[in-house]
């Protein structure tokens, strides 16, 4: 039988292999938002950025932005552009559209997840308002336009190794939310300032 001191030891010892898987368990949950903070800041892995206002300078450079969209499993919805591509000029500020709607019988949130490529873009590629700033809840049945108002940052002017592209993809994925059903969450096509989407074109077939 181990002696006091010997027992003393072992539970010194149990009390930090504990204290070290919290604090890796912890560092897991935490890596997440900080992660994707992280991408927001620096545009790394092609997370786009963040704006209130667009830019006043416009360049004569033309880009193209070619617009996709999915839906992960176990989310019933159907979500897809409504224009496959834009053409804008480097600084022009540009309004797309794309169209979810719930199949499922019941009131349904989700939370849509995005990135640009090529990745090199992200950190040029600005937004001004999207819906994928928020969780979105679809009534059973109801289909709803989201508009996504963006820019390209004339700072990418500057970066000789974006010089001769002129193609980017911005990707959209819709997962169910964790809190899938919450009251409080905004709905889908009720935009601050009144019902998004009136007289927008219809979906692409």
């Amino acid at each position: 039988m181990a002696n006091p001191s010997q027992q003393r030891r072992n539970l010194n010892l149990l009390m930090v292999l504990v204290g070290v898987v919290a604090g890796m368990t912890g560092l897991a949950y935490a890596s997440v938002p900080l992660y994707r903070i992280f991408c927001e800041v620096t545009g790394f892995d092609g997370t786009p950025q963040r704006a209130s206002v667009a830019p006043t300078e416009i360049s004569d450079r033309v880009v193209r932005v070619t617009f996709t969209a999915d839906v992960a499993g176990g989310l019933g919805w159907t979500f897809q552009p409504m224009q496959r591509n834009l053409e804008l000029k480097v600084g022009e500020n540009k309004l797309a559209y794309y169209v979810a709607e719930n199949r499922e019988s019941k009131p349904v949130t989700g939370r849509a997840t995005f990135n640009v490529s090529p990745d090199m873009f992200g950190a040029y590629f600005t937004k001004i308002e999207c819906f994928c700033f928020t969780e979105q809840t679809l009534q059973p049945g109801q289909r709803v336009e989201m508009p996504v108002s963006f820019f390209i940052d004339p700072a990418v002017l500057q970066d000789p190794a974006l010089k001769k592209l002129n193609d980017i993809t911005l990707s959209y994925t819709f997962f169910r939310a964790e809190d899938d059903g919450a009251n409080t969450q905004q709905k889908v096509g009720q935009a601050q300032n009144g019902q998004a989407g009136d007289g927008q074109p219809s979906p692409l077939n």
